[in-house]
């Protein structure tokens, strides 16, 4: 697939089936990630991969965080169900170092970028995906069950699978609503 053509045809499927990426597409998937920009070569992404009885695990986390937080039972079983909703989820953190010119804002949105190109090298391989976050990126409890370093910052869980649905003609944005010149 031609890179213009899929950056500016992106688009998010929250309808997702198997086949999950595998094997050399999903390595490429990862390597994607590993390409994004990174000032002072920090590397600052951690990647946790949830498949099979993984998701299941996943599940059991947030809806035990959404009991914590007091959540109702309908909103609890929502989140135990929501890692099901594709075949593989890659939740995407920061892995946060001090630096003197790197400040954390710009690991998290090298994190972020890492997120997207994951995204990209999906679609660009024929599967897509999701980026979700939400109150679940903040959650401590969800922190602590992945290991994650206090200073350290989930930026999304990244839903992939075999998109179920054609995707839909994106609306076009003007481009003058947003940009100015200075």
């Amino acid at each position: 697939m031609d890179a213009l053509h899929l950056l500016l045809n992106r688009h998010s499927c929250g309808r997702l089936a198997e086949p999950a990426p595998s094997g050399e597409v999903l390595d490429n998937i990862l390597k994607a990630g590993l390409r994004a920009p990174d000032h002072g070569t920090l590397t600052p992404w951690q990647f946790i991969l949830f498949e099979g009885e993984g998701r299941e695990r996943l599940g059991t986390l947030l809806a035990d965080a959404a009991h914590a937080r007091g959540e109702d039972a309908d909103s609890v079983e929502k989140c135990r169900a929501a890692p099901l909703r594709a075949p593989l989820v890659i939740a995407v953190a920061t892995r946060y170092q001090a630096h003197p010119k790197v400040p954390k804002l710009e690991q998290e949105l090298s994190a972020g970028c890492a997120l997207m190109a994951m995204q990209m090298a999906a679609q660009a391989q024929g599967f897509n995906g999701i980026w979700r976050s939400g109150w679940f990126i903040f959650d401590e409890q969800i922190h602590g069950a992945l290991e994650l370093a206090p200073e350290d910052q989930l930026v999304g869980f990244l839903y992939l699978g075999t998109p179920m649905l054609e995707a839909r003609k994106l609306r076009e944005l003007p481009i003058q609503d947003f940009v100015r010149s200075f």
